[in-house]
């Protein structure tokens, strides 16, 4: 993106964030840059100028909405640049799909710093629509626009030195590019192998205990609050002792959380707690450039433009946003117009029948997949099934849901399971923003509904549906390799709010279930989740079945 001419002068209260000081004064900005700042006792406007936020680690494709329409929604926030994750999208569209988020961001006014995504696909055990070879990492790791190594999500491999996941670090360091990780739980011997492998970030830790521990083997922790996994209040006492290594993230933000609101929130709620408000906000804007080697400014002489109007450092109420001195956002409204983008693809399924989601009764128990609300982490449960005609069906009463993943990429029969803890009591939803390959996951009260809602998602070609009781259905359509809308932000966040109520006047309990059904295919987060290969238990990385 190149700044436009812009020539302009802002006073208020200044936050120096280099010299940890506010003092009241001028910003000039001439063509884009700052020019100069004049410190000045008698300014009387009350406002607070500071540079803007950046969020260390996202996947922009969980937000629903292509980059340039995610950067409407994150400028009213304050938000001014993101480290962002492909990885969903190139595991979908292989380079293409990389290369689509590039070109698309490069049409608004925003800082998007795009890595080259470690894991495509993320394991060998569930279908993608591409894999990267080392060849063509090292040919994306080369690139100026490709500022880091996306998550190394095969921590096993990295702390067991895995020829094939060393190469990949070995690819990043040879360009001196940083190795972003993804080790959840991951703590002791196993941290320290993991960090003197080269990872240098994590965003998974849930326990202070598992965050000091890679502090201490030289990682930073982005504290992360997403839509669905939520460890801010687990790890912002980091804060007192180790504010150098923290950086704050959202990872997943679903595009109506991303209207209400996003990095601002974790910079408010970290000052309410007491904390020294120049610590939180070096963590969402010093620290992630120094680390990640940001071209961002930080209201220096000579810096682009990148800055933020607040009321005060209290309320941290968002009255402009500035980037490369444009002004993108103004009293929470965007400035940034749309940009009319294609739609790529690959989607390859036939529908199914409720036949091949029949499940034959064994033994007297199955292994049932236990969700927890706001974690990624599940649980592994051993039930008594509800069964009809020698098929386990899903039992209401008892909250044990059938649950389905389909290949999206090539014809195939679904996988099956059973889950507990989504509370729906009539009909059935689903989506093909799967995590990580992104094949179809659905979950529902029969084995009919199941049916309905993947093949309304099959004829579609990507999205998110539900399917009420008596057959109705509601679908929010994402033609962008099944997992982005290239429609308003605004009006798609209404839709999926919309859609995430229906879902809660059908019984479900979970604050973000499309989300939570998202990661339910994650399979490098355990313990027990589905890919459209079959049931997976990420203790063992293997294969296991629903029976006992």
């Amino acid at each position: 993106m190149k700044s436009k001419s812009n020539t302009f002068s802002l006073s208020g209260n200044i936050v120096d964030l280099k010299e940890e000081v506010i003092f009241k004064g001028t910003v000039i900005v001439k063509n884009g840059k700052i020019d100069k700042i004049i410190k000045d006792e008698n300014i009387t406007e009350d406002q607070t100028i500071l540079p803007g936020l950046i969020d260390s680690h996202i996947h922009v494709e969980s937000s629903m909405l292509i980059p340039s329409e995610f950067a409407r929604l994150a400028v009213v926030h304050g938000t001014v640049c993101t480290v962002s994750d492909p990885h969903e999208i190139a595991n979908v569209l292989g380079v293409n799909g990389v290369n689509f988020m590039i070109e698309n961001g490069k049409k608004v006014p925003f800082k998007f710093y795009f890595g080259a995504p470690a894991c495509v696909p993320a394991t060998p055990f569930e279908t993608s629509g591409a894999k990267f070879t080392e060849k063509e990492l090292d040919n994306l790791l080369k690139r100026e626009e490709i500022h880091y190594l996306s998550e190394m999500m095969n921590f096993p491999g990295v702390i067991n030195h895995d020829p094939s996941e060393m190469k990949k670090i070995e690819i990043a360091k040879k360009y001196n590019k940083p190795i972003d990780g993804h080790a959840p739980g991951v703590k002791g011997e196993d941290a320290r192998k993991y960090a003197e492998a080269g990872v240098s970030t994590d965003h998974e830790c849930f326990t202070m205990e598992e965050a000091l521990e890679k502090i201490r083997y030289g990682m930073k922790i982005q504290i992360r609050e997403g839509s669905a996994a939520k460890n801010f209040e687990a790890l912002v006492d980091l804060l007192k002792e180790h504010p150098d290594k923290v950086l704050f993230c959202s990872d997943d933000r679903h595009p109506d959380s991303l209207v209400e609101g996003h990095i601002n929130d974790l910079v408010k709620r970290a000052i309410a707690k007491g904390y020294d408000s120049m610590t939180v906000l070096k963590s969402a804007i010093i620290n992630p450039i120094e680390h990640y080697n940001l071209d961002v400014g930080i209201l220096q002489p000579g810096d682009a433009a990148d800055m933020i109007i607040v009321d005060n450092l209290i309320d941290f109420n968002i009255k402009a946003t500035y980037i490369d001195g444009i002004k993108v956002a103004e009293k929470g409204k965007t400035l940034i117009n749309q940009a009319p983008e294609k739609t790529p693809n690959n989607f390859n399924a036939s529908p199914i029948s409720i036949n091949d989601l029949f499940i034959p009764a064994k033994g007297e128990k199955i292994k049932v997949i236990e969700a927890y609300d706001g974690e990624l982490i599940t649980g592994i449960l051993h039930l008594e099934p509800k069964i009809e005609n020698n098929n386990i069906v899903s039992d209401v009463e008892r909250d044990i849901l059938k649950m389905t993943v389909l290949n999206r990429y090539e014809n195939a029969n679904p996988s099956v399971a059973f889950i507990k803890n989504f509370g729906l009591k009539k009909g059935a939803f689903a989506s093909t923003v799967a995590h990580d390959s992104h094949n179809i996951i659905a979950i529902g009260t029969s084995d009919e509904l199941i049916a309905e809602a993947v093949n309304t998602l099959v004829n579609s070609k990507g999205g998110i549906c539900i399917v009420t009781d008596d057959n109705k259905t509601e679908l929010l359509s994402l033609p962008v390799a099944g997992l982005m809308s290239e429609e308003d932000g605004y009006h798609v966040a209404k839709k999926y709010k919309n859609m995430n109520s229906q879902l809660k006047k059908m019984g479900v309990t979970l604050q973000a279930p499309f989300m939570t059904l998202s990661f339910m295919a994650l399979l490098v987060i355990p313990d027990l989740k589905l890919s459209d290969k079959g049931l997976f238990d990420g203790r063992t990385f293997s294969f296991t079945t629903i029976y006992n």
